[in-house]
C-alpha cells in the first residue's frame, strides 16, 4: 500500500500578522525554522523514502529540516503551489472585507469570489490532485512526503477523496508543521484519509481556522 503525507509547512511572519499568503514567497520565521526541526524525526519514523516540496521558499525550507534527518533529496513540484488569492495577497483580513465587501462574503460563504484573481477551488484541487497522483504513481508502493501549503494540502486531498471542492467543506486547515496521511485503497476513489491535523501541539502554530486557506 502506497501513501502520500502531507506536511504543511511551518510558520512564516505572514501566518502570525494573519496576511493572506498564496503564492507569496515568503520564508519561514525562527519559529517556523523549530517547528520544522522538531517535526521532522516525527515524520522521519513515517519511513519516507521520496520527499516533494512545493517551489515556494517556506515549504522548501520545512522540507530540507526533514531531508537533513532521512538522507533524501527535496524534488520539486511546480504542481504543488499555494492557490493563487489574486489581489488579496499580502492584505489581512480587515483590508480585504473592506476594499471588496461583496467578494469577501462570496468567500465567506464558501463561493470563488470574482474579479479578483483568486484561483477557484476547483481549479486549484484539480491542479494539486493531478500533482499528488503524479507522485503518487510514480513512487509506486512508497511512502511519499509531500511538503505544501494550508489550501493546496486541503483541496487536493478533497479531490484525492473524490469530493466536489465546489461544495464539500469538511476538512479544516492543517496547522503550521502538522501533517495528514492518505492510504491507497483498490477501491474508488482510491485513497483513503488516515490521518489529519497530526503534529505536537503548541501555540501560535497557524491553525487554518475560518480563513482556512488565506494563511497557508
Amino acid at each position: 500500500m502506497a501513501h502520500l503525507v502531507l506536511w504543511r509547512h511551518g510558520q512564516t511572519d505572514h501566518n502570525v500578522a494573519g496576511r493572506v499568503q498564496g503564492r507569496v514567497d515568503i520564508p519561514l520565521n525562527e519559529v517556523g525554522r523549530a517547528q520544522a526541526v522538531s517535526a521532522a524525526p516525527r515524520l522521519a519514523a513515517l519511513g519516507p523514502t521520496v520527499i516533494v516540496s512545493s517551489p515556494l521558499q517556506r515549504a522548501r525550507q520545512t522540507a530540507e529540516a526533514l531531508s537533513a534527518v532521512t538522507g533524501v533529496d527535496v524534488r520539486i513540484d511546480h504542481g504543488l503551489v499555494e492557490r493563487s488569492f489574486g489581489m488579496w495577497e499580502g492584505l489581512g483580513r480587515a483590508r480585504i472585507e473592506e476594499g471588496w465587501p461583496e467578494q469577501f462574503a462570496v468567500w465567506r460563504a464558501g463561493g470563488d469570489p470574482a474579479g479578483v484573481g483568486v484561483e477557484t477551488r476547483g481549479d486549484a484541487a484539480a491542479r494539486v490532485g493531478a500533482a499528488l497522483g503524479r507522485i503518487a504513481a510514480a513512487a509506486g508502493e512508497a511512502t511519499v512526503v509531500v511538503v505544501a501549503h494550508g489550501a493546496a494540502i486541503t483541496l487536493g486531498t478533497t479531490r484525492l477523496l473524490g469530493l466536489d471542492p465546489s461544495a464539500w467543506f469538511g476538512l479544516r486547515g492543517l496547522d503550521n508543521c502538522h501533517y495528514a496521511v492518505l492510504g491507497s485503497t483498490g477501491r474508488s476513489p482510491g485513497w483513503r484519509l488516515e490521518r489529519w491535523n497530526s503534529g505536537e501541539e503548541r501555540n501560535g502554530s497557524g491553525a487554518g481556522g475560518a480563513l482556512g486557506g488565506f494563511l497557508s
